[in-house]
């Protein structure tokens, strides 16, 4: 591990909301398109199966056949879950809750603690817990997606029923073994993709809604709080299959920094909307016209000549939507790698003109494995659909939780106004919440222990590096103190420009002591180089650089990234000639500590979560490829210390 910069958030002025596109060359019809393809794909697929299981999960729990009061109570929950959890949570007020254009919840927790003014550790722990889940999130939602959509298979031929597991993980590791080559030659036919995949589903449902027109009704909340209040714990245990609906509903807030709040609202109210109804009620309408529909109403709505087309247009649709929550979680990992929540990893850009778009290696492996234990531990969508969900209930309490933060403190509401606002929407969460906790034995503990894995992992990091720099720090020598006496006794000066890279600037790195004592040199010019991650995403070009001169032979310079940025010191120094300095790499040396870490006897961490740290700080990824430093300009002093 390398004696450099953890990530320190900077404060930074909120921004007003992002209302438009991040590219001002982009057209608003595009954006609106590009939304439609990433930013709704979970949530779009999700008439594949959530209906169904509601409704099943109702049927079931009444121990009887299917009733029109079970699909108007279940239709009318959908309906309103959609509304309140989707369009008034995330897409009239989240969207608004922007970190200088971006969102998610790593961006909702930055955004919290500038509200407050300090760090807190509760904000913390819910932004650790927050990002984690939606990690958990991520390994469950292309196994359920790809499986739901192959599934269809089974009606067109049910001999076809003993492929749909191994043709599913076929496409899962296709999918992920194409992330190295980038989405950019793709990402193009996402959005007129699912926008044939709305139109279709919305056609399908407007046609099969004359089947049964009093489905209709299902529209009054009434049905849905007498479904609840007359069915108990059967009534909370089918809440917990409508959640299905509405997964997906935090990737709006995700990707507000792809497209922007009016592009996303847009798509969601002019097609996404009234498209996911359309299917639903129609779905409805089919199953009280033929209660034998139920064992698929979403296929069942085809026609049988287009079955088959339609299958292909789902999968299709599946895998976009795989791809987005893919995507998502290399952006949120990025983020917490940039915020000092994870080591370092090794970070591949698979476009040179769109940076969002990375590959990260590791996170793939992880994901793989996950989905595909998924898949072979499940077999069917209507098993996974018992672990879907608690994630992203637990996400989206988290999300409700730091909004009224954020609505209260840093929107200057009242506290009452604010609580008006925000709590019924955190009550509807919770309820949610509640409602998916009873699918805890049958197979919601799959996303919850990856997402503790997750919680574990940053917690020890976290604990971990701030021991280490407390134990650092004893025995570093204050640089004001180290330049005041070689100035007295200067050493053999030799030409050139040494920098040392460091986490605290104060205190002389452990790399100019080490060449001190063992080399007995200065270099003519030598740098204290701090890397400070600040809390907003992107860092303007002319706040990079801050220069601070120690002496004639010492200064101090910090270098600004936003933690959505890749950190480049080469590129990000030679901005610092607009300061005085006249910068040349090939006559700069860059000095790393390399440390090798040993438990300690005593620590304030468990041995087994020593040992954890220790395992994680030897995976982090060279320094020197993280900074994008020229390996040929590099040198590394080894220390060995205990934590």
């Amino acid at each position: 591990m390398n004696d450099v910069a953890n990530a320190t958030p900077a404060s930074a002025a909120a921004h007003p909301s992002s209302d438009g596109a991040p590219n001002d060359n982009s057209s608003s019809l595009a954006l609106t398109l590009g939304s439609v393809g990433v930013v709704y794909g979970d949530i779009g697929t999700s008439p594949l199966y959530a209906f169904r299981e509601a409704a099943a999960a109702a049927a079931a729990g009444a121990s009887g056949p299917i009733t029109r009061e079970i699909v108007l109570g279940v239709l009318s929950l959908i309906l309103w879950a959609l509304i309140v959890v989707v369009t008034i949570k995330y897409v009239l007020v989240l969207l608004r809750a922007d970190n200088n254009g971006e969102g998610g919840t790593l961006s909702l927790t930055a955004l919290a603690t500038r509200a407050l003014g300090r760090r807190t550790a509760l904000v913390f722990l819910l932004g650790v817990i927050g990002a984690s889940m939606f990690l958990g999130d991520s390994v469950i939602t292309p196994a359920i997606s790809v499986l739901s959509a192959v599934e269809g298979l089974k009606l067109a031929n049910p001999a076809f029923g003993h492929f749909v597991v191994p043709l599913t993980i076929a496409i899962l590791i296709g999918l992920f073994a194409a992330q190295r080559r980038g989405t950019a030659g793709v990402a193009s036919l996402f959005g007129p993709i699912m926008v044939i995949w709305f139109a279709t589903i919305a056609l399908a449902g407007l046609f099969h809604i004359r089947d049964d027109p009093g489905v209709l009704f299902a529209i009054n909340p009434l049905y849905g709080v007498q479904f609840l209040l007359e069915h108990g714990r059967i009534g909370l245990v089918t809440l917990g299959a409508v959640f299905l609906v509405v997964t997906g509903g935090e990737a709006l807030y995700a990707d507000l920094g792809h497209f922007g709040r009016k592009p996303i609202q847009t798509a969601w109210f002019g097609l996404v909307l009234p498209a996911l109804l359309l299917n639903y009620f129609g779905q409805g309408a089919k199953v009280l016209a033929d209660p034998a529909a139920i064992e698929n109403p979403f296929y069942r709505l085809v026609p049988e000549a287009l079955l088959l087309p339609m299958i292909v247009l789902a999968t299709a649709a599946t895998v976009i939507a795989s791809q987005a929550v893919i995507t998502g979680a290399y952006s949120l990992v990025h983020q917490a790698i940039q915020l000092g929540m994870l080591p370092r990893l090794a970070i591949l850009h698979t476009s040179a003109s769109h940076a969002g778009q990375i590959y990260i290696p590791r996170v793939t492996t992880a994901l793989l494995v996950g989905v595909l234990l998924l898949v072979g531990i499940f077999h069917t969508s209507s098993a996974l659909a018992s672990a879907y969900g608690i994630a992203v209930t637990t996400t989206m309490v988290v999300d409700g939780l730091l909004a009224f933060i954020v609505v209260w403190k840093l929107w200057n509401i009242k506290l009452w106004q604010a609580a008006l606002m925000i709590v019924p929407l955190v009550i509807v969460d919770f309820t949610f919440f509640s409602a998916n906790l009873l699918k805890l034995f049958d197979g919601a503990w799959a996303p919850l222990l990856f997402g503790a894995s997750m919680v574990l992992l940053i917690l020890t990091w976290r604990r971990g590096t701030t021991i280490l720099a407390q134990k650092t720090r004893r025995s570093e020598v204050p640089l004001e103190s180290l330049v005041a006496n070689l100035e007295r006794k200067p050493p053999h000066i030799v030409p050139g420009t040494a920098v040392f890279l460091t986490s605290e600037p104060d205190f002389a790195p452990t790399a100019l002591l080490h060449n001190l004592k063992h080399n007995k040199v200065l270099h003519e010019h030598n740098v204290i180089l701090t890397i400070i991650t600040t809390d907003t995403p992107r860092v303007r070009e002319d706040e990079r650089v801050t220069m601070t001169a120690v002496s004639p032979h010492f200064g101090r310079v910090a270098l600004k990234f936003g933690y959505m940025e890749r950190p480049n010191v080469p590129k990000a120094l030679a901005i610092a000639r607009k300061h005085g300095w006249s910068f040349d790499i090939m006559s700069t040396s860059f000095f790393l500590s390399r440390r090798a870490l040993k438990p300690a006897t005593h620590s304030g961490m468990p041995q087994w979560q020593d040992r954890l740290f220790i395992g994680l700080a030897k995976s982090a990824s060279d320094a020197t490829d993280f900074f994008q430093i020229p390996t040929g300009r590099v040198v590394e002093v080894g220390t060995q210390v205990t934590v």
